[in-house]
């Protein structure tokens, strides 16, 4: 009865399906694109057979027909879905799951009503002739009529759109709209009221682009700039359990300091990327330079090299290229023209590198201090496939040599690179050897005053053996740096560099003797405080024994040093520091010449995709970090396209780019528009893709924290420097930047407000939710800075009405409505009356200590609670 209830309900849903051309479209055509089509489609014909357009399905391959409309059972497309012999399955083990009873089902659906299709399916063309592999060039401007002269080069395309559809654009926003947009954008602050009325008083036409270099210069515009390419190349502090470093690295802190000290000086982007990627071969021995491979040191990951490696090809891929060559980790990529031994081939690039941290003057413990630096470690390290994407089953036979993906159509031809001196053996740097002598000879300086404390009848053999010891390990070090120095000089004197050698030896094995003599004589003295009484107990008794085990291992290590400082011909010595290989691959450099190369179609598109996303809320094109096949068209192809050319000519300048995104009206429209243009345009464009007006966009985390700060007066504005805890977020005023932000190392009000995941974060995607008012209301900051601010106005102010006027100005960067400033005064008398009966308020927590009390004057507290409340205003956090 239960068998037979299932067929009739099968059969019932079958014929109450319409398999037309629709159900093609929504079902059948995506489910032979996830399925099949990397193996039958555009990009590979497994038996002559393609699957990714119906015709095509008919057309059938090598074996014949794979539809049967006579007998649709019998369809050769079903039974190799369906067969559990595993040669036969398709897609085959280890391509992909097996399809589910409910797709066999949708396929037989559509088989039976006639493999219908729309006859109007255009057959997807080769995908090397995808929109984002071909060059960029720059098409001429179109021609606009507007009767004002000369269209800005943005404009003339974003009008041309507009034009088509015969849709008007929104007119421009208000000044003072218009520069706290502006400041927001290129600095994550508000304008001060003075910078406000500065502006909005200046009559001079060129006052808009005045504004725009002035604060391009200002060094804030770094730091916002600076976080924004954080995001896209995956900035993270490092992270572990208590001291253990498990990923990123310690000091990773100074990349972002190159980061943003780059964006400020506008070094051009091609030259930001090639430093990031391979600095050690380009500027060995430039420290500053050196700090830009943090993009790579980044990537590591303690437990797991492959981990480590498949991020780093991963990540380079999408933040400059646009690509997911991740994809091609297990198999070939099933949308893309990317074989799965061309994302080995690129693995083998990064394969010999590897991280190590280098002193830097003042501190030679590497955990407090340290420049974190990628070089070449292995350089003929081998790279396998891995069969199907399985670590544990590496194609040890067909080793992969290094290269890159064939689309892009440049040659990869790296040429090893000659490293000098400092950067093989990094301890020859000047300040090394002067602080390892300085402390050697502070110890010879210790160990001196010790015996000059010492009196005669107390025995003076211990501190004097001391003495000795020191004597001879700063004796020794001078010698092993003497050797060192002759081992690297560039005079190739080997019978001098021998002789050194020699006497190197015999100082360190003089200096390891006198170390071993003290060494028994402090053991020898210790046992003789222990024989001195009888052992009362069993710790007693233990501590004895060890003490005598010690004097006897102390004894065997002096025997050991004088047999060894016995061979006078000895040339073998502990060298001052670590020797690193003397020529590095040049892997990475030809990398980062074939990334930047002008021809490469897709660097500049993505990173000015990037930019214009973060000035206008959209980007040109919807994946930011996947340019490939499942990106269409962009609407303004012809736009990015244009743009992308402009910043190559003008030296990869994105200063220049930002002038030039600035000063066009499409930046300029305003956001609210009239009830009839919206009516007129939302029914064709409801999404804005043709920037007719302005988005609205949610401030990012930082600029939320950062803002409050500084329209307080009290955000510091010290740059860089190490990381700060990310906990003392409430209580330090620095710039939300440098708090350290890592896994589980995050500053919770950032969270709260959608701060980039330390992982991956192409893009930001605010949210919506209640912590987010709450974490305005409860924050201690945010409550301190309120109380300091409405403090400030109330100086200032002469009454009520200024104190609500200037707090509007300060925080909203507007004047208030009519209907605002009667709300205020309202709320000013109730909240001054309520407050001024203390016995009958219930007390609130915030979220920590709060460095200043409220105030005792109930009209004063008031005020404080008014800036509170703006705080939380919604336009505090919307840029309009």
């Amino acid at each position: 009865m239960r068998l037979l209830l299932t067929v009739l309900l099968s059969t019932v849903f079958s014929s109450s399906v319409s398999a037309d051309e629709n159900f093609y479209e929504q079902q059948i055509k995506p489910l032979l694109a996830t399925k099949c089509s990397a193996c039958h489609g555009a990009l590979k014909q497994e038996s002559d057979l393609r699957l990714d357009a119906g015709q095509l399905v008919h057309a059938g391959g090598a074996s014949g027909a794979v539809v049967d409309l006579e007998q649709p059972n019998e369809s050769m497309l079903l039974g190799r879905v369906q067969t559990k012999d595993p040669d036969t399955r398709m897609p085959p083990e280890g391509e992909g799951e097996p399809l589910t009873p409910g797709q066999i089902e949708l396929l037989t659906t559509w088989i039976r009503g006639g493999a219908k299709f729309p006859k109007s399916e255009q057959v997807p063309p080769d995908p090397r002739q995808h929109w984002a592999y071909q060059i960029p060039e720059k098409t001429e401007l179109p021609q606009i009529e507007n009767g004002f002269g000369e269209v800005h080069p943005i404009d003339s395309f974003l009008l041309s759109r507009l034009h088509e559809r015969k849709l008007s654009a929104a007119p421009q926003s208000q000044p003072a709209t218009l520069v706290r947009r502006v400041y927001l954008d290129l600095l994550g602050l508000p304008p001060t009221t003075q910078h406000q009325r500065k502006f909005l008083a200046d009559p001079s036409p060129n006052a808009w682009k005045q504004l725009i270099d002035e604060l391009l210069d200002d060094p804030a515009y770094g730091e916002r700039w600076g976080r924004h390419w954080m995001d896209v190349w995956r900035y993270s502090d490092w992270d572990g359990y208590k001291n253990e470093l498990r990923g990123s690295q310690r000091h990773i802190w100074r990349w972002r300091d190159w980061i943003i000290e780059s964006v400020n000086e506008d070094k051009p982007y091609d030259r930001m990327v090639t430093e990031m990627l391979a600095a050690d071969e380009l500027a060995p021995t430039d420290d500053s330079t050196l700090r830009a491979t943090g993009f790579l040191a980044r990537n590591y990951h303690k437990s797991n090299r492959n981990i480590w490696l498949d991020a780093t090809v991963e990540h380079t891929a999408k933040a400059f290229l646009g690509m997911t060559i991740d994809c091609a980790r297990c198999h070939d990529h099933k949308y893309d023209p990317v074989a799965q031994s061309e994302y080995y081939a690129m693995r083998a690039v990064f394969e010999p590198h590897q991280v190590r941290t280098e002193q830097l003057p003042g501190e030679a413990d590497l955990l407090k201090q340290g420049l974190v630096r990628a070089y070449d470690a292995k350089p003929d390290a081998p790279t396998y496939l891995y069969v199907a994407g399985n670590e544990k089953h590496p194609d040890k036979e067909h080793p992969v040599s290094p290269n890159l993906p064939e689309v892009i159509g440049l040659d990869f031809e790296p040429q090893p690179v000659e490293l000098p001196p400092l950067a093989v053996y990094p301890s020859l740097r000047q300040f090394v050897e002067k602080e390892q002598l300085e402390a050697a000879s502070a110890k010879v300086k210790v160990a001196e005053e010790a015996l000059a404390d010492v009196k005669e009848t107390e025995g003076n053999e211990l501190p004097q053996q001391d003495l000795i010891a020191a004597k001879s390990e700063l004796e020794s070090l001078q010698a092993r740096w003497l050797a060192d120095r002759a081992k690297f000089s560039q005079s190739k004197d080997s019978t001098e560099q021998q002789k050194l050698a020699r006497q190197a030896s015999q100082a360190e094995k003089k200096a390891k003797l006198e170390r071993a003599r003290h060494t028994l004589l402090v053991k020898k003295q210790s046992l003789q405080e222990a024989e001195s009484s009888e052992p009362a107990d069993k710790k007693a008794k233990a501590a004895l024994a060890k003490s005598r085990q010690e004097v006897e291992q102390a004894t065997k290590e002096q025997e050991k040093a004088e047999r060894l400082a016995a061979n006078a011909e000895a040339s073998d010595y502990t060298p001052v520091g670590t020797s690193y290989p003397a020529t590095s691959t040049g892997r990475r450099s030809a990398l980062a010449g074939w990334i930047t190369d002008r021809r490469n179609p897709l660097t500049a598109r993505v990173a000015v995709n990037h930019i214009w996303m973060r000035h206008f809320g959209e980007p040109l094109v919807a994946n930011v970090f996947d340019f490939g096949l499942r990106s269409p068209k962009p609407e303004h192809a012809d736009l990015l396209d244009w743009l992308a050319v402009e910043f190559m000519e003008n030296d990869w300048s994105m200063k220049h780019l930002h002038r030039l995104i600035l000063t066009s009206e499409a930046y300029c429209r305003t956001s609210s528009v009239s009830s009839e243009l919206f009516a007129a345009n939302i029914e064709q464009d409801p999404g804005n893709q043709l920037l007719w007006r302005s988005n609205v966009q949610r401030l990012d985390a930082e600029s939320i924290r950062d803002s409050v700060l500084h329209v307080a007066g009290t955000l510091d504005q010290t740059l860089g420097g190490p990381d700060i805890d990310f906990g003392d977020g409430e209580k330090v005023h620095r710039r939300s930047i440098y708090f350290r932000h890592a896994y589980e190392k995050q500053m919770q009000l950032l969270v709260t407000f959608d701060a980039a995941a330390p992982n991956e974060c192409y893009r930001r995607s605010p949210s919506i939710i209640p912590q987010q008012a709450l974490a305005l209301s409860n924050s201690s900051l945010v409550v301190e800075q309120s109380r300091r601010l409405a403090a400030r106005l109330s100086t200032a102010a002469s009454d009520s009405e200024e104190f609500i006027r200037l707090a509007f100005e300060s925080i909203l960067c507007r004047d208030c409505t009519a209907d605002e400033l009667s709300a205020c005064h309202e709320f000013l008398a109730s909240q001054s009356q309520r407050l001024s009966q203390p016995g009958k308020l219930s007390p609130v927590a915030s979220s920590g200590s709060i460095g200043l009390p409220a105030a005792a004057d109930s009209a004063q507290r008031a005020r404080e609670n008014l800036v509170h409340v703006l705080f939380n205003h919604n336009d505090f956090v919307t840029v309009r």
